[in-house]
């Protein structure tokens, strides 16, 4: 195998990887949040900051604005527990509470969100399709370059000394 055809073959695999891993943290994410919604405790929490932050904005990307919601509570075991909220109410401001859902052995992971599980189950239905697409199309152009570097291996076509009318001396041409 030469560089060229390894190059063809580790770059869509990183893609791959890369899609793996993000369907595993998509499904790893929905369910803690749907696990925590269903069976977590709840706290009241009060918001203590919030901000924005932008990204993108450069030559041809859009820019994104992200809210931010720091909100603290107290767990029922009394531990003081700070969280970053990404995303939340744009009408929650500084000095409100809200009621955050988390659960016991870890509320460093708890969430400001009301439950939503059907929007939950759509956003990470959506995801996760999109990502096994991304995937499906690495492991397809994975394919055709390994059925169209073997098949130029085969001997099947040496080049355009076979093709028709190379030769000026056939017959039709």
């Amino acid at each position: 195998m030469g560089l060229l055809e390894a190059f063809f073959y580790v770059i869509p695999g990183l893609f791959v990887v890369g899609g793996v891993y993000g369907v595993i943290r998509t499904l790893k994410r929905s369910r803690r949040i749907s696990r925590t919604w269903r069976h977590g405790r709840t706290a009241e929490a009060r918001c203590l900051r919030v901000y924005t932050t932008t990204s993108g904005g450069g030559e041809d990307s859009a820019v994104r604005t992200t809210l931010h919601q720091v909100l603290e509570f107290t767990t029922a075991e009394g531990r003081t527990v700070r969280i970053d909220e990404t995303d939340g109410p744009s009408t929650v401001v500084e000095g409100d509470f809200v009621t955050v859902y988390y659960l016991p052995e870890s509320p460093e992971l708890a969430t400001g969100q009301p439950p939503a599980q059907r929007k939950l189950a759509v956003g990470t239905g959506c995801l996760v399709l999109f990502l096994l697409v991304f995937v499906g199309f690495a492991v397809a152009f994975m394919i055709g370059v390994h059925w169209g570097f073997s098949e130029a291996g085969t001997g099947t076509d040496t080049g355009p000394d076979d093709w028709p009318c190379a030769s000026y001396q056939t017959a039709g041409c």
